[in-house]
């Protein structure tokens, strides 16, 4: 049986910090209702683009790994008519996700409060830009701004010079918190039979990037400077053009790798400030020698650590990682399969459900509804579809 079978969410969430848990909960056999604002979706698209073409609209809907096994319910929270459906959804959750700023919740009338009275056992799961208080609890967001207020931006690249990330670093670590946050939540509610209100920032999600650094500095004005080499690893251009990362930071390593490198008298050298800067630049020289993966054996064979840098391509055809099964092909119906991820751990009792791709949005609409008792016409006449308040 999936870890999470008879577990019920209703997910308002919009983008990946939220959308993680209830991904992690739907894989695990958690029943996940997507609240999918009309005026969101709209907005999404003007930022992302259309596809006039439906099979291409249907493989962008379905591409995203964090969207499969949910269901689709297109509805506006904000419209009268939606409240009566969304107060029975709810009403029977054990948790609410939502990623809205501080107070639109409470302003469409879903607050954590109204929901609580509505329904004493749910998990109220927000997840913010920068949290439910504080000076900055009312700013709007995204990832590199998180880094940013966290104190991460500035070192994430190791250079003196920030820049914004090429992935999403503190989207990734928001949902990832967010998940723990929620499943302790619900393993206290097992003791009180009471809900309560989990609230995940990015900007605290981020900081415990500088756990490392704490532990070493009382004041972190005094970390390394950025962009000064040390022999505690590398990235190095090969004779290929390609890279190849090393980090033998502990001392046995080092040595092996001076030794493998063909600089044995390098090892002696690793706490000579005065002669890194030396060091780097022989070591430069000397990979442009032959190309990353002729260092990968080179370095392997000598049980240094050293792994070329992988394009995403490359990573997801890689046998290790298909061999871990962190990479999947989810049916897609008139189509080729589209490529996901797996969740990114396993329960060695606990498998997930069988992968299933977003349809588009309201997809489940007529099956949600006539399991609640609603009537889709009535809905939809009333306007409770459209983007428009009422």
């Amino acid at each position: 049986m999936p870890a999470l079978d008879g577990l019920k969410i209703v997910d308002f969430s919009r983008f990946l910090p939220g959308a993680y848990p209830s991904w992690i909960a739907a894989d695990m056999g958690a029943e996940v209702v997507r609240i999918e604002h009309p005026r969101e979706i709209a907005k999404h698209e003007a930022m992302f683009g259309k596809d006039g073409d439906p099979a291409k609209a249907a493989r962008r809907r379905a591409r995203p790994s964090y969207h499969r096994n949910k269901r689709s319910l297109m509805i506006n929270p904000g419209h009268g008519a939606a409240r009566p459906v969304l107060e029975r959804l709810i009403a029977d959750a054990d948790v609410l996700i939502e990623d809205y700023r501080p107070g639109v919740m409470a302003g469409m009338g879903y607050g954590y409060e109204e929901m609580a009275a509505l329904n004493p056992r749910l998990i109220y799961l927000s997840v913010s830009f920068a949290g439910q208080d504080g000076p900055y609890a009312g700013r709007a967001g995204h990832d590199p701004l998180a880094l940013a207020l966290a104190g991460a931006l500035g070192r994430l690249n190791g250079l003196p010079v920030p820049s914004l990330p090429g992935l999403q670093v503190a989207d990734v670590l928001a949902g990832a918190h967010a998940s723990i946050a929620t499943l302790l939540a619900l393993a206290a509610r097992e003791r009180s039979g009471e809900g309560q209100h989990v609230d995940v920032a990015m900007s605290d999600a981020s900081l415990p990037l500088l756990l490392v650094g704490m532990g070493r500095e009382d004041d972190l004005g005094h970390l390394p400077p950025l962009g000064a080499w040390h022999p505690k690893g590398g990235v190095w251009r090969c004779a290929d053009g390609g890279y190849l990362c090393t980090t033998d930071m502990e001392p046995a390593y080092w040595r092996r790798f001076c030794e493998a490198v063909g600089r044995p008298d390098f090892a002696a050298l690793q706490h000579d400030v005065a002669a890194h800067s030396g060091i780097e630049a022989e070591l430069k020289t000397l990979f442009l020698t032959r190309s990353r993966d002729e260092w990968f054996a080179l370095l392997s064979g000598a049980e240094t650590q050293a792994m070329p840098v992988y394009s995403p391509e490359e990573a997801l055809a890689h046998p290790h990682n298909l061999a871990r099964g962190r990479v999947l092909q989810v049916p897609l119906a008139g189509q080729e399969p589209v490529r996901q991820l797996s969740l990114p751990f396993t329960l060695s009792a606990s498998a997930p459900v069988e992968p299933r791709a977003a349809g588009p949005a309201g997809a489940d609409n007529a099956a949600i509804l006539g399991e609640l008792g609603f009537d889709l016409a009535a809905l939809d006449a009333a306007g409770a579809f459209s983007g428009e308040r009422g």
